[in-house]
């Protein structure tokens, strides 16, 4: 595990509360922590556990895993996928339903991304290649280059 960032976690922490214009008494009321526990941790003096960065997460309703990165538990290497996760978490504007569809599709993008890397294809973000076309006689029906445009009334 990697050592603990404490500093720059107690100003994330912060600037996190002053976004949700949370007073430090409301943050810890709402975090299950002490109000001199929090002033501690956003000032740089405490270490809380990865618990603590949970319930303080929730209360945010930012990601456990944001504040995890910038208290050094989570490597620099997720970095990216934890703050597309904390943005789409912190989004006002979309409501917790819309918020778990945007991650599950953002989830399945990620693993369909990686299948792909681990057999070889290209990673250029280009459109797949479309499949097959059907056999003659099956399909649509209709010829492509003989298809009827309607009439317009």
């Amino acid at each position: 595990m990697a050592s603990l960032n404490v500093g720059n976690l107690g100003e994330y922490l912060r600037e996190q509360r002053r976004q949700a214009q949370l007073s430090l008494r409301q943050l810890a009321d709402a975090a299950g922590v002490s109000n001199p526990y929090l002033s501690q941790i956003e000032r740089g003096l405490r270490k809380p556990s990865a618990d603590i960065l949970q319930q303080l997460a929730k209360a945010l309703r930012i990601s456990a895993e944001t504040l995890y990165v910038q208290a050094g538990i989570l490597d620099e290497r997720d970095r990216d996928e934890v703050e597309t996760r904390a943005v789409i978490l912190s989004d006002p504007s979309i409501n917790e339903r819309q918020k778990q569809v945007l991650l599950q599709i953002y989830d399945a993008f990620r693993r369909e991304n990686a299948l792909e890397e681990e057999d070889g294809a290209a990673t250029d973000g280009s459109a797949p290649a479309p499949g097959p076309d059907p056999a003659p006689g099956k399909g649509s029906g209709a010829d492509p280059d003989t298809t009827a445009v309607p009439p317009t009334n």
